[in-house]
């Protein structure tokens, strides 16, 4: 039976249902496979084929759902009945259909009517549970009718906050299938377009669905959310250019009702996506219609967009006032079951170098994102775990995350997000001194971003360029690029990424003679970016130390290395510690010079940044010191993902489930096990135990 049920179902399946993209929750039955399983169930009383309809209708299994949905046509003997020919079993206490295509048959075998009629049962017995109920509603109703159409509504959001976004789509659909009104129609057919570009991954089928959302709204402009979901697919896409996502967007908002409501959830979404577009560009003149629509919100802007807005604009100025509320914002995150809602914290983290505090919440969107085929969610879930293991010193889990990103965006032509994971393996390869794959990585992100508008892109490039240079000593070629994201003297307003340059700028000046262009940054830096986080005081003071003549820079040094809390970027920290032991070398302070020297070459070591392990070992080699005698032996204290892999290789995971558990690859944990193991004191699986509690001393 099994070899008959292989070779005729794909006989009874559309061409979309054969390729698994839209598989029907009760497989179709060919003829041949009608007469062996219809057979079977025609045999059975009607009373007993009645109550597997309700069964297979019903789909928990539940007895008590069947003896109280049933109660005035069908008894336990009915089911003894069904028992006895061998189509169920229910001896666990639930009842399970014996082979699945039965389910099939018992349906296809029912009337419409019967099967009407026992959804309107069902939908009575599950009248506490909201989803059940709205769904039987849905399925025995066949003219359209809001009272069934506003529950399926309701189904769709409550979806949405548990990141279900493929089963929100599906009741939304079915909702405006069920809607009389065309507005109300084509509205939820948009939302569903929506949801399909902003958290399926499925922008294939956005310009489709925007149609049908037209024509059911009479051909007319259609509704915001309308508008809200091509400016997702135009600038996810890389189909259209921003200004025409900006454009479309800001003329929808504007046809709007005055005052705007604040608890309108498409408004809210509408100005996160014009927010997004804004920053995106880097232009300040697209914010201002933004500004406008703001200040036409009413009651008040909610606090998580106000919250967003001050990060996203120009976080050198608007952010620090808000740090406090931001970090209660992010304490709840482990409580927050919302994908978007996390995302979107995540986003508005990443310029504030908050998204080490994130802790595990990007990991479990990430997660989430693969179980429920969210594939945006899953994709952006990559974009911060990505970020941060950069900036935690983690670049082969960097390098890892972006190439699994890069696969899935570019599989579903997701192009916005596929740069992203370019411009991160762009910062690794600069970092490592692959110059060669830093000057691909970047044209391909400027090749893309330049006639699309896309600004931030064009900055992220402009970023890893200088990173690249810096990294080989080329400082005029730094300056340039450091340049092309925030001139020197000043901190770009509506430029986010002019704080991933901080002491890149003024170290490049200083190399290349311009002391009065150094001066003049370092003091813009210190406008108060330094109390943002630990990562840009340390930078802030160091960059003050570079342009400060030496009796003052040693001080400065000192102060910028007391900085608590930077041992989460340990890079930058190296950097900092190279260019304080550079100094000292120059005052002939030679003892202490060593010391920062050997820290510095230790971590670039580890990370493996050959370009500046080389050059801060010419430093040490320039004090008398080899690198030998040192013992600066490229063995570190173990990095917060080390610890974690250690924790789990101790307790017996293989290599595979910690890839799992980590999301990453089993090669990269297996690289990481292979330094671990040679460390002081861990000869063994059992020893790493003690290694992250104890680590080796400096």
């Amino acid at each position: 039976m099994a070899m008959i049920a292989l070779l005729e179902l794909p006989v009874a399946l559309t061409a979309p249902q054969r390729s698994g993209a839209a598989v029907p929750e009760l497989l179709p039955l060919s003829r041949r496979l009608q007469a062996v399983f219809a057979s079977r169930v025609e045999t059975l009383p009607a009373p007993a084929q009645l109550l597997l309809l309700y069964a297979v209708l019903d789909g928990t299994g539940g007895l008590r759902v069947l003896t109280s949905a049933t109660s005035e046509r069908t008894g336990m003997e009915d089911l003894a009945d069904a028992e006895r020919a061998g189509l169920v079993d229910a001896t666990t206490g639930r009842l399970v259909f014996r082979h699945p295509l039965t389910r099939s048959a018992v349906v296809e075998l029912a009337t419409d009517e019967q099967r009407r009629e026992a959804h309107r049962t069902l939908a009575e017995y599950w009248s506490d549970r909201p989803e059940r109920r709205a769904w039987h509603l849905a399925h025995a109703t066949v003219e359209p009718t809001e009272e069934v159409a506003i529950p399926l509504e309701e189904v769709a959001c409550d979806n949405v906050r548990r990141g279900d976004a493929g089963g929100a789509i599906t009741a939304l659909l079915r909702a405006a299938e069920l809607s009389p009104r065309g507005y109300e129609r084509g509205r939820r057919i948009a939302e569903a377009a929506y949801l399909g570009a902003d958290l399926t991954g499925d922008l294939r089928d956005v310009p489709r669905l925007l149609e049908e959302a037209r024509l059911a709204d009479g051909g007319r402009a259609g509704p915001l959310v309308a508008a809200v979901a091509a400016a997702h697919h135009i600038l996810l896409s890389g189909e259209g250019d921003l200004d025409t996502a900006h454009r479309l967007l800001v003329g929808a908002i504007d046809m709007q009702h005055q005052p705007y409501d604040a608890a309108d959830p498409i408004m809210i979404d509408a100005l996160y996506t014009l927010a997004w577009l804004c920053q995106s560009s880097q232009r300040p003149e697209l914010w201002k219609p933004l500004h406008r629509a703001l200040g036409l919100l009413k009651p008040e802007v909610p606090d998580q967009l106000a919250l967003t807005l001050s990060r996203m604009a120009d976080p050198a100025r608007t952010a620090p006032p808000a740090l406090g509320m931001l970090d209660e914002a992010i304490a709840s995150l482990d409580r927050e079951a919302d994908p978007v809602r996390v995302i979107r914290l995540a986003m508005t983290s990443l310029y504030v170098d908050r998204l080490p505090a994130c802790g595990t919440a990007p990991r479990r969107v990430l997660r989430d994102g693969r179980h429920n085929s969210s594939l945006t969610v899953e994709i952006r879930g990559l974009v911060y775990l990505g970020r941060d293991h950069f900036v935690s010193g983690e670049w082969d889990a960097s390098e890892a995350q972006a190439a699994r990103g890069r696969d899935l965006g570019e599989a579903q032509s997701y192009q916005l997000l596929s740069t992203e994971f370019l411009y991160q393996r762009a910062l690794v390869a600069a970092a490592r001194g692959d110059e060669a794959a830093a000057k691909a990585l970047t044209d391909e992100m400027t090749l893309w971003a330049t006639p699309r508008g896309i600004g931030s892109y064009l900055s992220c490039a402009s970023h890893a360029r200088a990173f690249a240079a810096l990294s080989r000593g080329r400082f005029e070629d730094a300056y340039r690029h450091a340049c092309a994201i925030s001139r020197a003297g000043e901190l770009a307003s509506h430029v986010p990424p002019t704080l991933f340059v901080v002491m890149d700028l003024v170290e490049a000046a200083v190399r290349t003679g311009r002391a009065s262009e150094a001066t003049a940054h370092a003091a813009a830096d210190e406008s108060g970016i330094a109390a943002i986080s630990p990562r840009l005081a340390l930078l802030v003071k160091a960059s003050a130390a570079m342009a400060a003549v030496d009796h003052e820079a040693l001080d400065l040094f000192e102060e910028a290395l007391a900085v608590p809390g930077t041992d989460r970027w340990p890079f930058e920290l190296a950097r900092v510690r190279l260019a304080h032991g550079e100094r000292l070398r120059r005052v002939k302070a030679t003892t202490e010079a060593r010391s920062q020297l050997a820290d510095a070459i230790d971590t670039f070591e580890r990370l493996g940044a050959r370009p500046r392990t080389a050059r801060a070992g010419d430093e040490l080699c320039a004090t008398g010191l080899s690198i030998g005698s040192a013992g600066v032996t490229g063995v570190a204290s173990l990095t917060p993902q080390q610890r974690e892999i250690a924790l789990l290789a101790a307790a017996g995971l293989t290599k595979r489930q910690i890839a799992e558990r980590l999301f990453l690859s089993p090669r990269t944990v297996a690289a990481h096990l292979r330094q671990l193991f040679p460390k002081p004191g861990v000869a063994s699986r059992a020893a790493l135990r003690d290694a992250p509690a104890d680590p080796p001393p400096d």
